[in-house]
């Protein structure tokens, strides 16, 4: 049993690499299955679909998301944790680029696979909260943070895609960030 653990996360660890190296569309069990050494029916054995390994794949994502946000320090006003959360979030979009893209596809989180949702739901609730706790914004926090974070999820794609840079003139995806803040959160400190 213990082999299959180890393998089973080989299999992970290949995807996630993949996933750094060549962006979330080259992901394939056979290329995982190449890349961790083992015949390329192994991966069904423990993903009998191919949702399910880029699940597993997603969830390690997830994780490195959580700890980059914890990292943000628990100090300050909520606001400043609010904005410290924001572009701790934007930072790991612009360096983990495949992996950040394949951990929001919609028939990921919509299949929940290992427990996508139950993953990526309580950073949303973080958000939720600290929007909340700034007493600033629309009555209804929950939708408030949904568009704060549609907001970050869009500046991060549009930057990406290099629409925002053109648009703006803008060279720091920080100052985007900031916008978005101050409407949802109120003015940060200058």
């Amino acid at each position: 049993m213990h082999d299959d653990e180890g393998l089973r996360e080989r299999l992970v660890r290949a995807g996630v690499d993949l996933v750094a190296q060549e962006g979330s569309a080259a992901v394939s069990l056979r290329e995982i299955a190449r890349r961790a050494g083992v015949s390329h029916g192994a991966p069904r054995r423990y993903f009998p679909t191919h949702v399910e390994l880029l699940s597993a794949i997603a969830r390690e994502g997830f994780a490195g998301l959580t700890a980059c946000l914890g990292a943000v320090p628990a100090g300050g006003s909520p606001r400043e944790r609010l904005g410290g959360l924001a572009r701790a979030y934007v930072a790991f979009a612009q360096e983990h680029r495949g992996m950040y893209e394949l951990m929001f596809r919609h028939d990921l989180l919509r299949s929940d696979r290992l427990g996508l949702r139950e993953t990526s739901l309580p950073l949303f609730g973080l958000l939720a909260e600290l929007l909340a706790a700034t007493g600033v914004g629309p009555g209804d926090q929950r939708a408030a943070a949904g568009a704060l974070w549609a907001n970050l999820h869009g500046i991060v794609q549009l930057w990406r895609w290099g629409s925002l840079p053109l648009a703006t003139g803008t060279a720091d995806v920080a100052e985007l960030v900031d916008v978005a803040l101050d409407a949802y959160a109120g003015p940060g400190a200058a």
